[in-house]
């Protein structure tokens, strides 16, 4: 596949760009783009890409499922969750590259949920995080439940899933929602600039940060630590790791493989 029909992808110096590009429905969830998004996650380090920068086009990041699919009417639910959403979320959380989300605009019900899976969250200022499941009678999912407690804590959970209030990128970046908040017309730039230093960075063993950190929002200690001994043992045979110590020595700037 190397046309897409809902998202846009870019892949320049090393970076992956992928862009939701339904603006005419606020980027809303339909399952042409679960089915893109899985492939274009899968398909980025497979072609050589080193960082993911994934942001959505217009005025919104993603407004979630997309009501109009079936007629307005929710139709096999748990087959569309268990068959089409999770498998584009384990792409994106199991994909080896850093992976940025730059949240402009809205991101609302499985639109939030998306958005939240980077490994790195910037939100403009005019951001809205909105878990809005409840508006129209529904529990929040694609993974919303499992990582905002342990992001902001239960009572700001229960909050934001159950009164529906919108979080805008100030108070998200004060509660520890996301990594920054940034100001509207510095988001992609900033983005841009940390996507391409992650793709020259050690990507090895970024590889091995998300997997371990992530690992540890489960294991006991003692599991997480011997996770831990493991994955340092790979990132200390690998080349990025002889070419950092080298260029520490040297006292000269670092020219990581990601291998």
């Amino acid at each position: 596949m190397s046309a897409y029909e809902t998202i846009r992808y870019d892949l320049t110096d090393a970076v992956a760009t992928i862009t939701l590009d339904r603006p005419e429905s606020l980027n809303s969830l339909n399952k042409a783009m679960r089915h893109e998004l899985r492939h274009a996650f899968e398909r980025a380090p497979a072609e050589g890409a080193r960082a993911v920068l994934m942001t959505g086009a217009g005025r919104s990041f993603c407004s979630g499922q997309d009501l109009g699919e079936h007629g307005g009417r929710l139709a096999n639910v748990e087959r569309t969750l268990s068959e089409e959403y999770e498998p584009m979320l384990h792409a994106i959380l199991d994909c080896p590259l850093p992976v940025i989300t730059a949240v402009n605009g809205v991101a609302a019900g499985a639109g939030a949920s998306l958005a939240l899976l980077g490994d790195i969250v910037l939100a403009a200022r005019s951001a809205q995080f909105v878990i809005a499941f409840a508006r129209i009678g529904l529990v929040p999912d694609v993974s919303a439940t499992h990582f905002l407690p342990r992001l902001i804590g239960l009572p700001r959970a229960m909050g934001m899933a159950m009164t529906t209030e919108p979080v805008d990128g100030v108070r998200a970046a004060d509660w520890g929602l996301v990594w920054k908040m940034i100001e509207d017309d510095a988001l992609m730039p900033d983005a841009r600039a940390m996507a391409a230093g992650f793709a020259t960075g050690p990507t090895k063993a970024l590889a091995l940060t998300k997997q371990t950190l992530r690992a540890g929002m489960q294991a006991d200690l003692i599991d997480q630590l011997k996770l831990e001994a493991k994955a340092q043992a790979e990132a200390a045979a690998s080349r990025d790791f002889a070419e950092g110590t080298a260029a520490f020595r040297e006292k000269r700037k670092p020219s990581f493989e990601g291998r």
